[in-house]
């Protein structure tokens, strides 16, 4: 009876090596650094975190399937032009179409991410009807993308964005950032679909087995295309809500964040494995990644050292992912 008390304690505390290990180095930076247990630092990191989660909740759909997104960066950066090109100010010196007026910024953001659906859907179709693996049908599609949006912007930075566009970053509710309010939102819906809907449960299914599940009458090819446009439409939401943050955008927006989504999604429990996950696991993933950066950055670690701590977490977290699927077999 101990040594199985023993062993549970044991692998909860490997499983969960790296939640713990974050959690006491933030704890260590709260009490040996200022300023970083203040409602202001903690504000601007759930700031960062927004477009981050929207990106996180995209691609944990992905990987439920057993699959995976690396278009995911691109279509940021190409939905983050493509809005900025739209919603530039009417005298704004560098304007990419002249004399054209501001679109409604709701408006742009309905055909930004209509536009990045088609795409995913595209890159669905090929995974669903032509057995492309995911991991080749998304590299495609990335490059595909980054083509399009060079060839679109002509690789000219974007600026000059009309308010109504900025105050989605600027503006508050409540004391608390419209990019937090939106992610919180994105959360709640995703978690309704995950949870509640038959499409939910199919995702479900077709992570656990595929051949299994399309036997017992779940339509899998038709789902994996819904899959996969569904997380080009958050991507497209998440290059929206990063292009209003920074006031401007260029194609390389965004560059590599399907990497760190990924890693928070494994991090928090979504198993690359498929069949596994949860909308608090991508929130929990987001949180503990995010929260090591700002820790780094109080505890004066070097910018360029910080990469290397993100490699390492994504090494372990993928590594004790792939233990507990063996452990299970």
């Amino acid at each position: 009876m101990k040594n199985a008390s023993n062993k549970k304690i044991a692998d909860f505390l490997i499983n969960n090596g790296v939640i713990i290990v974050m959690f006491v180095l933030v704890i260590y930076t709260g009490t040996t650094s200022k300023n970083f247990f203040t409602i202001n630092n903690f504000l601007n990191l759930f700031s960062n975190m927004s477009y981050r989660l929207v990106i996180a909740l995209g691609i944990a759909g992905c990987v439920i399937t057993g699959g995976c997104d690396l278009s995911a960066g691109r279509m940021i950066g190409f939905a983050a032009c493509l809005a900025g090109t739209l919603l530039q100010k009417l005298d704004y010196s560098g304007k990419f179409f002249p004399g054209m007026a501001p679109l409604n910024p709701f408006l742009v953001l309905l055909i930004v991410m209509l536009v990045s659906a088609a795409f995913g859907a595209i890159t669905g179709f090929f995974i669903a009807y032509l057995s492309v693996p995911p991991f080749i049908s998304t590299l495609a599609m990335m490059e595909i993308i980054y083509g399009i949006g060079l060839i679109y912007t002509g690789a000219t930075p974007l600026g000059g964005y009309v308010e109504s566009y900025t105050l989605f970053s600027s503006g508050k509710f409540l004391g608390i950032s419209w990019l937090i309010w939106i992610a919180v939102l994105v959360g709640a819906i995703t978690w309704f679909i995950f949870n509640m809907t038959r499409h939910g449960k199919y995702m479900y299914a077709i992570g656990g087995n595929p051949q299994s599940a399309e036997v017992a009458g779940v339509p899998v090819k038709r789902n994996l295309v819904i899959i996969y446009s569904k997380a080009a439409a958050f991507y497209a939401l998440a290059g929206f809500m990063l292009g209003a943050k920074a006031g401007g955008a260029s194609i390389n927006t965004g560059l590599g964040y399907e990497m760190e989504a990924i890693a928070a999604c494994a991090l928090g429990g979504v198993s690359v494995t498929g069949g596994r996950g949860k909308v608090s696991s991508a929130v929990i993933g987001v949180a503990v990644l995010e929260l090591l950066k700002v820790a780094l950055q109080f505890l004066g670690v070097d910018a360029n050292a910080q990469y290397i701590a993100i490699g390492i977490v994504i090494f372990v977290a993928i590594s004790l992912d792939i233990r507990k699927y063996v452990a299970k077999k």
